[in-house]
């Protein structure tokens, strides 16, 4: 089951891939991380869905990565007495906390929370941007705005607020269910949505208490004003390019994939770059030119995972768009600009032991063409390290912790390995070549790289590298 590229396939479930049948297709065709939207699931669908993953997982032997993304605050306007209203650009329109129903000039906001914060000189955005207003006059109970942005509004759409700081926390008390949940039928990794500050995050990660990853979903101008203290706490990262797009200037987006990119593989943390990559393919068996241009785009970023949402979720073709995902970045990954572009982007080593080790196996591998580099990772750390340095050969990451490998499907390049720790060095150098071949990444007498801490089983420790034969020859 080794995959013939270094970016990893982010693969939402949904209706169409309900079916145990087909998530084993999907994961065949190049799924390598499985996302359950936690918007449309009960937890009983949750544990059904996991089950469903573990189980290929069992049969295919290799480790699947499964996230869990959390809903987050749904921002709403209430009910219309004629369900719809148009407004007309100029109008005076107003939000406020009378719970009778709306009409032509007002209706309710039913988070007073919102109303508290709104100041004159805020955006309000009302579905998904469609309709455009300005705040004039701001109370604790009321807000008049202006049209600038004139459309329909019809019952219970959704509110942004890109310029407006709410003091409330990312996790609702559903968020906070749908989280127990997740942990009790152990996924890998959560999704925060609705990231405004670090603080959201922090509060997740002490729930979470180290059983999963946390990702912190990039999607709100207030984490982009805060990203490095965000990127700082968080396990990964998401660039959920949709919602960006609606509270920020669409042009910005782009500038933002990069730069969010470009930080996190600086930090070593996986970046997830998410949302209409393959669009077209929900209702067509192929994509537009433009949306595989945009794949690409990701991976010769450098990106750890591409994802596909609503394609492979809800759409009339989910296996052709993960393999269309599939062959697109190995396509890119063998242009002869590729290597080129994420050398250009790779930063000097952290002043550790282990950063500098990393660099040296990537530069060691590269310099000798050997065939894979082999880490020896209790927590994955160390595979996280070497994969940060974007190396030519592949990372095999050999761990006794399932979780560890789990995680690092998320991991660009990585290729997890659950095995017992090595007990000695002979030990380490045999089994790293054994398995090296037998996952097909080399054949005997092949040299490959190793990294590994000593003494062995210590957390943290890497502080080793050697050169070795794989297979009988010495």
């Amino acid at each position: 089951m080794r995959r013939h590229r270094r970016v990893k396939i982010l693969a939402t479930l949904g209706p169409a891939s309900q079916d145990p049948a087909i998530v084993e297709q999907l994961f065949l065709a190049g799924a390598d991380v499985f996302r359950i939207n936690m918007s449309h699931s009960s937890h009983e669908l949750l544990r059904e869905r996991v089950e469903t993953i573990r189980a290929i997982e069992k049969k295919h032997q290799r480790s699947i990565g499964i996230l869990a993304d959390l809903q987050g605050p749904k921002l709403r306007v209430g009910e219309f007495e004629d369900t719809v209203v148009t407004l007309v650009r100029g109008d005076t329109f107003v939000l406020d906390s009378d719970p009778a129903p709306g009409d032509q000039t007002r209706v309710r906001l039913p988070h007073p929370e919102i109303l508290a914060a709104l100041e004159p000189g805020h955006v309000v955005l009302i579905d998904d941007g469609k309709v455009r207003l300005h705040v004039i006059e701001a109370a604790p109970d009321r807000a008049v705005a202006i049209v600038d942005v004139g459309g329909k509004i019809s019952n219970r759409k959704g509110v942004s607020l890109p310029d407006t700081v709410l003091p409330m926390s990312a996790m609702t008390e559903k968020d906070r269910s749908d989280l127990d949940a997740a942990l009790a039928v152990g996924v890998d990794w959560i999704a925060v949505s609705f990231v405004q500050r670090p603080e959201d995050i922090a509060e997740v990660k002490k729930i979470v208490r180290g059983r999963a990853g946390v990702l912190a979903k990039i999607e709100k101008p207030q984490a982009i004003a805060r990203l490095d203290e965000i990127m700082e706490i968080s396990d990964a990262l998401m660039v959920a390019r949709g919602d960006l797009g609606v509270e920020m200037p669409v042009e910005k987006v782009p500038g933002l994939q990069k730069r969010i990119t470009r930080m996190a593989r600086r930090l070593g943390k996986p970046v997830v770059v998410a949302t209409q990559m393959l669009e077209s393919m929900i209702t067509t068996p192929v994509p537009t030119r433009a949306e595989v241009s945009d794949v690409a785009t990701a991976v010769y970023e450098g990106a750890d995972a591409v994802m596909l949402s609503a394609e492979s979720a809800a759409g009339q073709y989910p296996l052709e768009a993960v393999a269309t995902m599939d062959r697109i970045a190995v396509e890119t990954e063998n242009d002869s600009n590729y290597r080129a572009i994420l050398s250009s982007q790779r930063s000097a080593p952290e002043a550790t032991g282990a950063d500098a080790i990393a660099d040296a196996a990537r530069s060691v591998a590269e310099t000798l063409d050997l065939r894979a580099i082999c880490a020896w990772t209790s927590s994955g750390s160390t595979a996280c390290r070497i994969a940060r340095e974007r190396p030519k050969p592949p990372v095999l990451a050999l761990t006794p912790n399932r979780d560890t490998a789990r995680r690092l499907t998320l991991v660009w390049g990585v290729h997890p390995i659950v095995t017992k720790d090595a007990s000695d060095m002979e030990d380490m150098a045999k089994r790293a070549g054994k398995f090296a071949n037998r996952e097909m990444f080399s054949k005997d007498g092949d040299r490959i790289v190793i990294v590994a801490g000593l003494p062995f089983g210590t957390p943290g420790a890497t502080n080793m590298l050697r050169i070795a034969f794989t297979g009988s020859e010495k």
